[in-house]
């Protein structure tokens, strides 16, 4: 086009100011496009730069520009402390993901093949299950009831691990594998036999649970407790301390140990073990 042919051969002009008074001289002032060019630019740096300064400054960015271009240090702080809640709540929801997959494991075994897999010498179970006949209680209670009935030595009993009121029984039929003894919080809770924990850990329903596992391909599990004393891997005896009774987890409704029996990987009624019976 011609318009365009002007202005690529056009390298210099000249602008020509009149004034209306005659009085006043005519002024013309010559240009080149390099020194047009070189001034917009530098004038244009300019503007960006004494804009920017005015905007920040001042404080009119925020709240005439649309969106926020700078962040504050209180907003800053405040999206750091979130990011770090939602990197904690990401972990935690790993743990009990993790709790919950050993738990389904312990249970799902319920047998010796779990102290297989802990790799555990089975004559040195042995000698943690036996009951010792001195230093406890318990100890000389069951050591007289092996010889009342001529039981073998290797059977295994089961006692009471807290002294509770029994306010629901056994009930495999509405999934309820065990029995619920109300105590208060905090109450001692103590080995039913001797075994070795499986599980010592939390679940969303179940709260801190801890799993032992017994001679005979027995287990017993005791949930909703306020604190676990014992690891997993660790070796008890009966009638140890290895927890307190609380109301932990969502499936409870108030204060009590939520004690349950497997053998074999069956629920089986705890009442029907228990040689202390309430």
């Amino acid at each position: 086009m011609p318009i365009f042919k002007y202005f690529k051969n056009l390298k210099s002009f000249s602008i020509i100011i009149v004034p209306d008074d005659a009085s006043h001289e005519a002024k013309s002032k010559k240009f080149t496009l390099i020194r047009i060019f070189t001034f917009t630019i530098i004038y244009s740096i300019f503007t960006a730069v004494l804009g920017y300064y005015f905007f920040n400054i001042t404080g009119i960015g925020k709240k005439v520009l649309p969106g926020n271009y700078s962040q504050s240090k209180e907003t800053i702080e405040e999206m750091e402390e979130l990011n770090g809640k939602v990197i904690f709540l990401a972990k935690e929801l790993q743990l009990l993901k993790s709790a919950n997959q050993k738990l389904k494991y312990a249970m799902a075994l319920g047998d010796s093949t779990l102290i297989d897999s802990f790799k555990v010498n089975s004559d040195t179970l042995q000698k943690l299950y036996k009951t010792p006949k001195e230093g406890t209680v318990f100890g000389s209670l069951i050591s007289f009831v092996k010889n009342l009935f001529s039981q073998q030595e290797n059977t295994i009993f089961f006692i009471l691990p807290v002294n509770g009121y029994i306010s629901r029984g056994f009930d495999p039929d509405r999934s309820h594998f065990g029995i619920d003894l109300v105590v208060k919080d905090g109450t001692p809770v103590y080995a039913s036999a001797g075994g070795f924990v499986v599980f010592s850990g939390y679940t969303n329903n179940f709260g801190h649970i801890i799993i032992l596992s017994h001679s005979d391909d027995y287990l017993s599990v005791y949930k909703h407790c306020s604190v676990i004393l014992k690891k997993e891997r660790e070796f008890v005896k009966q009638g140890e301390l290895i927890a307190q009774s609380g109301n932990s987890g969502l499936a409870t409704t108030g204060p009590h140990l939520h004690f349950e029996i497997w053998h074999n990987g069956k629920p089986v009624d705890p009442e029907t073990l228990l040689i202390i019976n309430k």
